[in-house]
């Protein structure tokens, strides 16, 4: 964002209203005649004792001795107990120890929704080891990229997916459904409760490596620690008045994948914690989910905007009785007031928030107080307040100085639960955790004057697809592997249906659209697919070479306008 559209947003928010009663005024003067104030943001909330010292698989299970006989995962026809979801880890713990995986070694879960995804986590993180989560349909290309940097030594996968893996010196591949065609690959076997001996683990120990592009750039590996999970969930779950109030009653959708985040952490591990059941769903049809949620009476939604569009506008939805569902909450991408409102109208007896997260941030930064046990009152296209236990500031994008309420910056976020930084990457976490261990997510907000987020621009380059990370630069790199094209950028265009899709600008000859269209289709799991392409002379750039994103982004406002 410039100075000048920083300046005209400040000038534009600092006269707003608030509709509930202001706890902190400060003035845009304050920011000129007190440049050396630090403005931090806290949770509305008490700070708490963080039982953080607790390895993860102990902490989600320790209301196990309570609710062993409750039902916690459903998944078609298979429903498992607490207790039986506690004892088919262990055993297959014990069942990966055979297989040689101990403290310290990295397993790749490459898993679509199902028992096995929870049941495979969590063993993990009993044995010491960690677990790297990927999207199933990812290409060879794109499995081999996480393997390598990863240097998983077990891969837990489908029959359907061993033809992508790259069947590296080493690596063992199991299955949990039939045996694939493959003499390289086994049928997963569990071992015996008894088997899995004690290990000692060390808060400060990894226990998942999900892959994020971060603010730019390629996918890196980012370390989270027993005590960056356990901190993030305590943040939400526990003390007199949780941030985000689950009840062992509660029926949890999980429709969004689990290998990434916002579905782990939220849905996985929050449940868990809470002694909720889970109902995983496979993937994505429209009137197939209504059933479930009318069959299985499903309470909470955690949900992306791309399904909040299905809720708010799909007929279907008028055929299904979905008063059940008492919580529903957004996150992975900002949601748009218009579309908020459409689903307070569809679901009115729900309570309706947002969260904000970031995979560096373990992952959650903000949390809507609305779905906290004591609520408090919310605004319509807040992302929440900053979670207990956390700091939060913003800070001007030029001089880097804190900046008061209602006045837009880069946002920044401290606390134990942020990522203990990316793998093998010093350059990169010295980038985005600073020397007093503010973590920069890239994102341009501000805080209001009752404390409450908003996201107004993103200065990060990557591109969401319903949610998942298209960075450009890994588009970029493939396109400049063609030997007919000189030059390349990607950019986002806005989708109703998917919030960004990527576009490509290209410098290149004797090449059509579909050519490279299907260059890059071939290469990159479906959300990467490129949407359209179009053939520029030159790419603009910065004296230093760096793209003008900026410039490609009004050109192409510029021919959309003309084609309308």
């Amino acid at each position: 964002m410039s100075e000048a559209a920083a300046t005209s947003f400040e000038t534009q928010h600092s006269s707003t209203e608030s509709c509930v009663p202001k706890t902190t005024t400060t003035t845009s003067s304050d920011v000129s005649s007190s440049p050396q104030t630090t403005h931090i943001f806290k949770s509305k909330l008490p700070d708490i004792p963080l039982p953080n010292n607790l390895p993860l698989h102990k902490y989600c299970f320790l209301k196990l001795p309570e609710i062993a006989d409750r039902p916690c995962l459903i998944a078609g026809s298979r429903k498992y107990t607490y207790g039986e979801t506690h004892v088919t880890s262990r055993r297959v713990a014990a069942g990966m120890s055979k297989l040689g995986i101990q403290k310290g070694d990295v397993i790749m879960i490459l898993l679509p929704n199902s028992p096995e995804f929870v049941f495979f986590f969590m063993a993990s993180s009993m044995l010491g080891a960690v677990a790297t989560t990927a999207n199933p349909f990812y290409t060879a290309a794109e499995i081999t990229k996480q393997l390598a940097a990863s240097k998983a030594k077990l891969v837990v996968t489908l029959s359907a997916h061993v033809h992508k893996l790259d069947q590296q010196q080493g690596l063992k591949v199991v299955t949990v459904d039939e045996p694939a065609a493959d003499e390289n690959c086994m049928s997963f076997r569990e071992g015996e409760e008894s088997e899995v001996a004690e290990v000692e683990i060390s808060a400060e120990d990894a226990v998942a490596l999900p892959f994020s592009s971060g603010t730019t750039g390629l996918a890196k590996g980012v370390v989270l620690t027993h005590k960056s999970l356990v901190t993030g969930v305590a943040q939400n779950m526990e003390g007199e008045n949780p941030n985000v109030y689950l009840k062992e009653e509660d029926v949890v959708l999980c429709v969004l994948p689990l290998f990434h985040i916002f579905s782990m952490h939220s849905v996985m591990m929050c449940a868990l914690r809470a002694g909720s059941a889970i109902l995983l769903i496979e993937k994505f049809e429209i009137r197939a989910l209504l059933e479930e949620i009318e069959r299985h009476r499903v309470t909470v939604a955690m949900v992306v905007p791309p399904l909040v569009v299905a809720l708010a506008k799909n007929p279907a939805v008028e055929e299904y009785d979905l008063s059940s569902i008492r919580l529903v909450m957004s996150g992975a991408a900002p949601l748009g007031h218009q579309l908020e409102e459409v689903l307070r109208n569809r679901l009115p007896n729900a309570i309706l928030g947002q969260g904000y997260g970031m995979t560096e941030a373990g992952p959650v930064l903000a949390m809507c107080l609305g779905f906290a046990k004591y609520p408090f009152p919310t605004k319509t296209g807040s992302c929440g307040t900053v979670v207990r236990n956390a700091e939060l500031k913003v800070i001007h994008p030029l001089t880097a100085l804190s900046l008061p309420p209602n006045h837009p910056g880069e946002i920044c976020i401290r606390g134990q639960q942020i990522m203990k930084g990316y793998l093998n990457d010093e350059k990169a976490t010295a980038a985005t955790i600073d020397v007093d261990g503010w973590l920069h997510t890239g994102d341009i907000g501000y805080v209001d004057d009752d404390d409450e987020i908003f996201l107004i621009d993103r200065a990060k380059e990557l591109i969401k697809f319903k949610g998942f990370q298209v960075p450009p630069a890994e588009l970029e790199d493939l396109l400049m592997s063609h030997p007919s094209i000189a030059d390349a950028a990607v950019v986002p265009q806005n989708d109703d249906a998917a919030g960004e899709v990527p576009v490509a600008f290209v410098v290149g000859f004797d090449l059509t659209e579909e050519a490279v269209k299907d260059f890059i289709a071939k290469q990159v799991v479906f959300y990467k697919r490129l949407h359209k392409v179009y053939f520029v002379p030159a790419i603009p750039k910065s004296p230093t070479g760096k793209i003008l994103r900026k410039e490609l982004r009004a050109k192409l406002a510029s021919i959309i306008i003309q084609r309308t």
